[in-house]
């Protein structure tokens, strides 16, 4: 069977993606067929719950930060041994970054690209046939990106549901189902979106009702009748960021959990091993390691535990003297020299970079990143130009004497500065790497 495709698309955040997203996955996954999960853009937390609905290893799909052919090998790799694809769409569908024609991030290149139709969530609590009027706007505003059937959440009855699917019908598009209005079904979110996957309190209880509710809710048939051949060209991988080293010590726990999919996956195929490690059971990273990597997540949630972890302060003084370590957005926090935690305390970090960082004293920092690297270092060469993003609450308090890492422009090429830090064999930055530029 040839791999079919579908985007789950909305009008903005907060319309219902997700829980549809899983519970569909799951839902179909019980019928037999083999589905996998991708997100647009360059969200890091849905993935995680698209590998615990499907079993299948989630992926990023980001049209600005991924050369177009980095961008198709992972899409590529999306179909191998799928029967269907399900994409989900972050932000609004045709929301993105002004740029070249198909590299705006938005989930509508996606569709433009790989001839995929979407399906589009419309959260319609506080209307009903103004409903229609939003999916003719969606449906008529760009040709090249196909609007193939609408799904009705947070309905409040069932003469709601009827006035709103009615007057969509009205103007030809297809209304697959309908999922009443339950606050039971949203998921638990904090400052930086959902909470993951990995820290989900009987997560696979959650899947499996939002599949029982998707079962009752949607016609199964006519949604999967909506999807579209999914046949990516094979790509490359050129435009991948190369390991960092070919034994890698990882951080990963609850302080420290975001690292890309497609990042693990590349630098696996490359030949690389991942040996995690955990800050917060105070180990160190293995010593027969080339190379360590501290990766985003909450350390301003675990401050205090991180500062009294002495094997793991020891052992990162001891590697860093002879051997590469990185760390991004949250990594970067902990390499700092202190971190102040949302209720004002601080607390000793790794002293390895000369920079203080505060969660008191919040103010969201968002946004696609270009960093043109000023010297060697695991993210690249001298010069070159990485794609990621930016996504963080904290502040520096203190910009410490290190020499910057970067010099970072926004996704539109706007030079924003100097960024991060570089000390001997130690680098971080508030950036979150992807791809080469």
């Amino acid at each position: 069977m040839t791999a079919r495709g579908l985007i789950i698309a909305a009008p903005r955040s907060g319309s219902g993606k997700t829980s549809v997203t899983i519970g569909l996955l799951r839902a179909f996954a019980r019928r037999g067929l083999t589905v996998g999960g991708a997100k647009s853009g360059p969200d890091y937390i849905d993935p995680g719950f698209h590998t615990a609905a499907t079993g299948r290893p989630g992926v990023n799909l980001d049209s600005w930060a991924m050369h177009p052919a980095l961008l198709a090998s992972l899409a590529h790799g999306s179909i191998d041994g799928a029967d269907l694809v399900i994409v989900e769409s972050a932000m609004g569908l045709f929301d993105g970054i002004p740029a070249e024609p198909g590299r705006s991030g938005a989930a509508a290149d996606l569709a433009r690209l790989y001839g995929l139709p979407a399906l589009l969530v419309l959260d319609v609590s506080g209307q009903s046939q103004t409903a229609a009027a939003i999916a003719k706007g969606f449906a008529v505003y760009d040709p090249a990106v196909r609007i193939a059937g609408v799904v009705l959440n947070r309905v409040a009855s069932e003469r709601h549901r009827r006035l709103a699917a009615d007057a969509i019908e009205a103007i030809g598009l297809p209304v697959v189902g309908a999922v009443m209005r339950d606050p039971t079904l949203s998921l638990p979110e904090r400052h930086l979106g959902l909470v993951q996957a990995s820290e989900h309190k009987a997560l696979e209880e959650f899947i499996e009702r939002m599949a029982d509710v998707m079962e009752k809710s949607l016609d199964l048939g006519a949604v999967l009748a909506l999807a579209a051949p999914f046949l990516p060209p094979a790509g490359s991988t050129a435009h991948a960021l190369a390991p960092p080293g070919q034994r890698i010590a990882l951080a990963e726990d609850a302080a420290f959990t975001f690292l890309y999919p497609h990042l693990a996956g590349q630098w696996r195929r490359q030949g690389a091993e991942l040996v995690p490690f955990s800050p917060l059971a105070d180990e160190p990273p293995s010593e027969d390691c080339d190379a360590c990597w501290l990766p985003g997540g909450y350390p301003e949630l675990y401050a205090g535990r991180l500062a009294v972890a002495l094997r793991f302060r020891t052992g990162m003084e001891h590697f860093a003297a002879t051997r590469p370590v990185h760390g991004e957005c949250g990594g970067f926090m902990v390499l700092g020299k202190t971190l102040e935690d949302a209720n004002g305390k601080t607390h000793e970090m790794l002293g390895l970079l000369g920079h203080s960082t505060s969660f008191a004293r919040r103010r969201m920092n968002l946004g696609y990143r270009q960093a043109r690297l000023r010297s060697d270092c695991p993210l690249g060469g001298a010069g070159d130009t990485i794609r990621g993003h930016e996504f963080h609450y904290a502040q520096m308090l203190d910009d410490g004497a290190d020499e910057p890492l970067a010099d970072i422009f926004d996704g539109q090429g706007q030079r924003l500065g100097a960024s991060g830090g570089r000390r001997g064999n130690v680098t971080g930055t508030f950036f979150h790497a992807i791809a080469q530029g």
